[in-house]
Formats: C-alpha cells, structure tokens, sequence
C-alpha cells in the first residue's frame, strides 16, 4: 500500500494504463460465437519512436541520466557561421583512396589563436602566406582531417574568373550581357 501510494505522488505517468476488458458473465456460456473479445489499445507508430520511459525503481537506483552533448562538426569555429582567419602555409595534399589529383589547402590561424587546416575551393587561387581570409565549417570528404573551407571572394581570396554556374559559392559576379 504504501509503495503505490509513493507511486502515485512522485511519478503518475508511470502507472500503467489500465486495458478496458469487457466484462464476462459469471456462469456457464450459453452461445459459443458470442465470445468476449480481448479489446487492445490501439498502437500509433510515427516516424520518430519515443524513448522508452524508465520505472521508478530504476530512477531510484540509478537517477535520470541527461542526453550526451552532439559533437560539433567543425569545433574551432565555435558555433559561429565564420571566423576570420591570417594564412600561414598554403600547400596541396592528395585525396583518399579512390580519388586522385591534387587538392589545395590551406594552414590557417583563426583570430581565436587556434590554427586549422582548411580547403580552398574552385580552380587556381590567389591565396599565399600572410592573407587575411573568411573560414566556414564544411569538410573536404576525400581529405581527412580537413574540416573547413576558406571563403572565395571574401577578403584577399578573389572568387573564381569565368564561372557560370555555382556562382555564389564561389564568389564570381554574374557575366555581363552582350546586347
């Protein structure tokens, strides 16, 4: 008695719900087609399922453990869109397995103090030792380690001549029309 008084003030949405059964007359069934049914509570499913709830006892041995923090995808910038940044190597590296070629980087010290390696996007730069250049998350798939991008056409990085398409990713104005 006193264990599911307890229950009731410190948790009532743990009691479990009670299933509504009809009732079944007392005696011998006269008609075997008009069984009582079992009626069960209907299930929704939805695309995201909840997280099963713990009982009492396990809070009461164990406590409410909170949600781990998600990890951030480009740590250096600390929650900020971009940051700005002074160019001190400027290099390529070749990309994984699958892929060839060469890939421009860039070793960048953030005016947090902290220095990254960063992708510079496009074709040919004009990036050397000593730019002032924007950063923004997003890593490069085939260099490992590589986590950010430098900005084009934001401070010393000029955009990318004669580009058509993608033009804002990569800071090209739009072509003048020959009338």
């Amino acid at each position: 008695m006193p264990l599911q008084l307890l229950r009731r003030l410190v948790r009532p949405s743990l009691l479990p719900k009670a299933i509504p059964v009809p009732s079944r007359p007392f005696g011998p069934v006269i008609a075997l087609s008009a069984r009582p049914q079992l009626v069960l509570p209907i299930r929704t499913f939805s695309a995201s399922t909840p997280r099963s709830k713990c009982t009492l006892i396990q809070v009461v041995r164990n406590g409410r453990s909170s949600q781990s923090v998600r990890k951030l995808r480009s740590p250096a910038l600390a929650n900020r869109p971009e940051m700005k940044g002074v160019c001190l190597k400027v290099g390529t590296v070749k990309p994984k397995k699958p892929n060839s070629g060469e890939r421009k980087i860039a070793r960048v010290r953030l005016s947090s103090g902290k220095v990254i390696t960063a992708y510079i996007p496009g074709e040919g730069h004009n990036v050397q030792q000593h730019s002032v250049v924007m950063v923004r998350g997003g890593r490069a798939q085939d260099c490992p380690g590589v986590k950010y991008h430098l900005v084009r056409g934001a401070l010393d990085l000029g955009g990318v001549g004669n580009r058509i398409t993608s033009r804002s990713k990569y800071g090209t104005k739009k072509p003048k029309q020959a009338a």
